[in-house]
C-alpha cells in the first residue's frame, strides 16, 4: 500500500510539469511551477539550517497570498510542521496558537509586524523570524523572506521523509479554546484521495499521480475565496498544488465578489472554493447586477464546506453559470468526506441533504447504528483516514476520536438524520444544539428558513437562559440593504414551515458580525449579544 507524504509528492511532480505552468498567482504577480519548486526549497533549507529540526512547528501569519503556497510546501519539503494562525485574532489569541502549538517559526506578514513585536518577549519558544514584506524594510530581529526564497540552487533538499510527517489545522469551532487538529501526511492524503474517487479518477500511487500530470496536464487552476488559514481555503489549495494545479489568491483584504469574478474570466479559474451563503450571496448579487459581464465559461466547479449553502443561492449561481457542478462537501478539519450534495443545471437538493460518504456511519447516542427512515437523530462518523487527535488534549481527543466495536471513528459532533434512501439531512453541530422545554433543536434548520425570507441577508440561532424554557429559541439576523425588521412576520415565516417550539421567542436584528472572516458562525459571540438583548427586554 502506497504511504504519502506531501513533500515527496512536489519533488516527484515538479519535473513533469511544463515550464510555463503557473502555481501560483496574486493579481498581476504570477510565479510558475519551476520558479516555487526552487524558491520553497530555498526557503526549507534556510530553516533547517537556522535549527528547525523535523517536526519543527512552522506558524503561517498572513493573508491569502503567493508566500502562504510557498511556506507551505517549504514545510512539507524541510519536514517542518505547517501551523495556521487566524489573522483576525487578538495578539493574546495569536499568543495562545503560537504556545500552544509549540511554534518554532514565524512567517508573517509586514502587516502583522506590530503584533509581532508586542509579542516578541513572550515567545521564548521562537527560533526564527521570517518577514514578508521589502527586504530594506522589515524588522531588525526578522529574517527577510524574499533573501531566503532567493538564496540557493534551489535544488531538491534529497531527504529522506516520513508518512508521519504531520500538518496541524487549528479550529476555533463553535465554543472553547482553538484546538490543532493533528493530520499525518499519510492520513491526510488519503482522506483526499477518497472525495476526490467520488468524483473521478483518483491516483493510487506515485507512478499513477506523475503519469496524470504527463498525459492531462496542469491540475485545476483553482481560487480559495476563503482565507488560506481556515480548514476549507487551506484544504483546497492543498489539493489544487499536490494536482499540480495553480492557487489564484484575491489581493483585496476584504471579499470583494467583482474582484472575483474580475479573476475567473482574467486567469480562466476552474474551480473556487467559498464557506456558504456569505461567500455565495455577494457573489449572485454581483452577477445579477451586471448578467452577462464576466466571462465565467471556465468554471467547472463551485465547492462550499465548513456550512449549508442554501438552495435558492444555488439555483441562481446556476442561471447565470449554466456548466458549473455546485457541490457542498460535508467534512471539518477533524474528517473529510463525510458527505456531499450536488447541483447543476440539471438538478438539485434541498439544503442540507447530502449523500452519505462510503467511509462514514451514523449513531445514535447510545452508539447504535441509526437505521434509515427512522427519523432517529444521529451523528456522523468518519472511520479510516482520519487525524491522530489534539495537539496536547488528550481529553478533548478521546470525546472526538473515539473507537465504537473496535473501529476507530472521527465524529467532529455534527448531528443529522437518515432518510429512507440513505441521504442525509443536516440538522447541526451538537455543541450549539438548543434544549427548550426537553426538545432538542437544531440552530441550522430555523436559520435556514428564516434566510428564505426577502428581508433577511444571513441568520444564527441560539439558545438563550430561560425560566421557563430551560433554553429559549433566539434569533439574530441581519437584514438586507433597505430591509424593514419586524419581528412578527419573521416569527410567523419561521412558524409556517417548522414545528412550533422550533419558533424564536425573540428575533434581533445584529448589531454584530454574524460570521468569523471564513463565513463560519460566531455563535459564541452572537450568543453574547442575544443575551444582552434578552435582559434588556
Amino acid at each position: 500500500m502506497t504511504e504519502w507524504n506531501f513533500g515527496d509528492i512536489l519533488d516527484a511532480i515538479e519535473p513533469a510539469l511544463p515550464s510555463d505552468a503557473p502555481a501560483l498567482i496574486h493579481g498581476d504577480r504570477r510565479v510558475t511551477w519551476p520558479e516555487m519548486a526552487a524558491r520553497s526549497n530555498n526557503l526549507a533549507r534556510a530553516l533547517r539550517d537556522r535549527g528547525a529540526g523535523a517536526g519543527a512547528k512552522v506558524a503561517l501569519y498572513m493573508r491569502n497570498r503567493p508566500e502562504y503556497g510557498e511556506t507551505m510546501a517549504a514545510c512539507f519539503k524541510g519536514r517542518l510542521t505547517h501551523v495556521n494562525i487566524n489573522y483576525r485574532y487578538t495578539p493574546d489569541e495569536v499568543l495562545y496558537i503560537f504556545d500552544d502549538s509549540d511554534v518554532e517559526v514565524v512567517v508573517y506578514s509586514s502587516e502583522f509586524r506590530d503584533n509581532i513585536v508586542e509579542l516578541k518577549s513572550r515567545l521564548a519558544k521562537v527560533r526564527t523570524f521570517v518577514e514578508i514584506g521589502d527586504p530594506a524594510a522589515i524588522a531588525p530581529f526578522a529574517d527577510p523572506y524574499e533573501t531566503l526564497a532567493m538564496q540557493g540552487d534551489g535544488a531538491p533538499l534529497g531527504i529522506a521523509r516520513s508518512p508521519d510527517d504531520m500538518l496541524f489545522i487549528y479550529t476555533g469551532g463553535t465554543t472553547g479554546m482553538p484546538k490543532g487538529v493533528m493530520w499525518r501526511h499519510d492520513d491526510l492524503r488519503k482522506a483526499q484521495l477518497d472525495a476526490a474517487g467520488l468524483l473521478g479518477p483518483a491516483p493510487g500511487n506515485m507512478e499513477e499521480t506523475v503519469a496524470m500530470i504527463r498525459s492531462d496536464g496542469p491540475g485545476r487552476v483553482t481560487l480559495p475565496a476563503c482565507p488560506m488559514m481556515h480548514g476549507t481555503g487551506l484544504l483546497t489549495a492543498l489539493g489544487a498544488m499536490v494536482a499540480g494545479g495553480c492557487i489564484v489568491t484575491l489581493e483585496s483584504p476584504t471579499f470583494d465578489p467583482d474582484e472575483l469574478w474580475r479573476a475567473v474570466e482574467r486567469y480562466r479559474v476552474q474551480s473556487i472554493a467559498i464557506v456558504g451563503d456569505a461567500f455565495a450571496k455577494p457573489m449572485l448579487r454581483a452577477l445579477d447586477a451586471a448578467p452577462g459581464r464576466y466571462d465565467t465559461s471556465s468554471l467547472i466547479s463551485i465547492v462550499s464546506s465548513g456550512v449549508m449553502w442554501s438552495r435558492e443561492i444555488k439555483e441562481g449561481l446556476v442561471r447565470h453559470v449554466p456548466q458549473v457542478a455546485l457541490m457542498d462537501a460535508f467534512g471539518a478539519s477533524e474528517g473529510l468526506g463525510f458527505g456531499l450534495s450536488v447541483t447543476t443545471a440539471q438538478g438539485s437538493t434541498n439544503t442540507a441533504k447530502f449523500a452519505i460518504g462510503e467511509h462514514c456511519t451514523v449513531f445514535d447516542e447510545h452508539d447504535r447504528k441509526v437505521e434509515p427512515g427512522s427519523g432517529t437523530p444521529g451523528f456522523i462518523a468518519r472511520r479510516g483516514a482520519i487525524p491522530m487527535g489534539y495537539y496536547k488534549d488528550p481529553e478533548k481527543s478521546a470525546k472526538t476520536f473515539r473507537t465504537i466495536e473496535g473501529v476507530r471513528y472521527s465524529i467532529p459532533g455534527d448531528w443529522c438524520r437518515v432518510e429512507d434512501d440513505g441521504s442525509l439531512t443536516l440538522l447541526g453541530r451538537g455543541s450549539v444544539c438548543i434544549n427548550t422545554a426537553g426538545e432538542k433543536v437544531y440552530p441550522e434548520e430555523i436559520e435556514e428558513v428564516l434566510k428564505t425570507h426577502l428581508s433577511v441577508a444571513d441568520a444564527l440561532v441560539v439558545g438563550v437562559p430561560d425560566e421557563e424554557w430551560g433554553q429559549a429559541v433566539t434569533g439574530v439576523v441581519r437584514l438586507e440593504p433597505g430591509a424593514e425588521f419586524d419581528e412578527a412576520a419573521l416569527k410567523s415565516h419561521v412558524r409556517g414551515r417548522l414545528a412550533g417550539y422550533k419558533t424564536p421567542k425573540a428575533i434581533y436584528p445584529a448589531e454584530i458580525p454574524l460570521r468569523a472572516s471564513n463565513g463560519k458562525a460566531d455563535y459564541a459571540t452572537v450568543r453574547d449579544f442575544a443575551v444582552r438583548r434578552s435582559e434588556a427586554a
